[in-house]
């Protein structure tokens, strides 16, 4: 019989089939393309000027000698030109499309992939969000800054072959992330406990849905995981800001990223991937939710591997229907695809 469960962190209710669950699955492999690659190194020209780089010493702007390229995307569904200009039609509100889009390319190589990096350079794309986050904070018509990856095309990387994530400014905080704000805020004003804190302890004690770990960062399967394989990494440290993180957490993040990206790739033979940064808002001054949100909220980051297509029945009820329980997941992901 399956269990319906709640997720913690968003009121999310999803449907987990006990048992074992299917055993094989089905996708479209990444196939990286062969042809023109404009974020290859030499083809610099191919794009916008660059507004962030780790660069060889000595090498010039917008030239090789990189191992991470930050560009406006050439096609911004953002930009990071003009006022917002915030008004109302009719009964409706609207603003201007202002923001930011940025490609970041993590690699100057169009053979490897990110879980084939080495350490450094895994590191080295941190730095480059961390870099972009702090920089883009300075502007007061942004409050929320999204990252993510789409690796594969089954997980929307239809045009680009290239490892390469994705930056988009926000002058609005998405509801997601409102939601998993909101829910922190009140479980704390109960509990004077970060909820992200408890389930960290919960599961480093319990360890049924543990994937890896190391000196600061922790990996597991969420008890209501929306997707088979879905992965949650936590910092084992309590904070809100992912900016705030430091040289040996850098490497640390990097060195857990990789093994769970290897971890797919030997497992499960590599399937499309989405992968985001969750981090708190901007603290513009917005009211007296922020005077908690530095000890209630605690930065993560999502792994949602995509092998099954979202049908109608999540999109019209909410629910997610997850055929691998997560414990068998997490179990057959730490040994390396044995359950």
């Amino acid at each position: 019989m399956s269990q319906i469960r709640k997720d913690i962190f968003t009121d999310r209710w999803v449907i987990v089939e006990e048992g074992e669950g299917p055993t094989e699955f089905h996708f479209k492999k990444f196939a990286r393309d062969a042809g023109f690659c404009p974020f290859c190194e030499r083809n610099e020209a191919a794009t916008p000027p660059e507004v962030f780089a780790i660069r060889n010493p000595g090498s010039s702007p917008n030239g090789p000698g990189w191992s991470v390229r930050v560009v406006p995307n050439s096609r911004p569904q953002l930009r990071i030109e003009g006022q917002l200009k915030r008004r109302a039609e009719a009964l409706h509100d609207l603003m201007n499309g202002v923001g930011a889009h940025e490609i970041i390319a993590e690699t100057s190589r169009h053979d490897r992939s990110l879980h084939e990096l080495e350490i450094e350079e895994i590191s080295n794309v941190i730095r480059a969000y961390r870099a972009r986050i702090l920089d883009l904070e300075g502007d007061q018509r942004v409050r929320y800054v999204l990252i993510f990856k789409n690796h594969g095309e089954g997980a929307g990387a239809h045009t680009i072959s290239h490892s390469i994530s994705q930056l988009v400014a926000l002058p609005i905080t998405p509801r997601a992330v409102k939601t998993k704000l909101k829910i922190a805020r009140d479980y704390f004003a109960l509990k004077e406990r970060c909820v992200y804190c408890d389930v960290l302890q919960q599961e480093l004690k319990g360890r049924k849905r543990l994937i890896t770990e190391n000196e600061d960062f922790v990996a597991f399967a969420p008890f209501a995981s929306r997707f088979p394989f879905e992965m949650t990494v936590l910092p084992k440290f309590h904070s809100s800001a992912f900016s705030r993180i430091g040289a040996t957490q850098i490497d640390n993040v990097s060195r857990i990223l990789r093994d769970l990206l290897q971890k797919l790739d030997q497992s499960l033979g590599g399937p499309p991937y989405n992968l985001s940064l969750h981090d708190r808002p901007f603290l513009r001054r917005r009211g007296d939710y922020w005077n908690t949100i530095e000890e209630d909220f605690h930065w993560h980051i999502e792994i949602l591997p995509q092998m099954f297509r979202i049908t109608g029945f999540e999109w019209a009820s909410g629910f997610f229907y997850n055929p691998v329980p997560p414990e068998l997941a997490a179990r057959s992901l730490s040994r390396g695809g044995r359950v």
